[in-house]
């Protein structure tokens, strides 16, 4: 994920500042507490598509 990318996305629910995490190919909202997956390169920013960010991850 590019940092330009990144500057420009945020999140559809909160409009805040997205963190990327290459290890898991996501972009975490701690704000909404969602984890955004990147599949082939395209982030799919859909609450639907994302999953719930567990506390231990909150707290990484």
């Amino acid at each position: 994920m590019e940092k330009r990318f990144l500057d420009i996305l945020v999140c559809p629910v909160t409009k805040g500042k997205l963190e990327y995490h290459p290890d898991t190919q996501e972009l975490w909202s701690r704000q909404a507490k969602l984890a955004y997956p990147i599949r082939d390169g395209i982030p799919y920013m859909l609450e639907n598509e994302a999953r719930q960010l567990s506390a231990e991850e909150l707290e990484a």
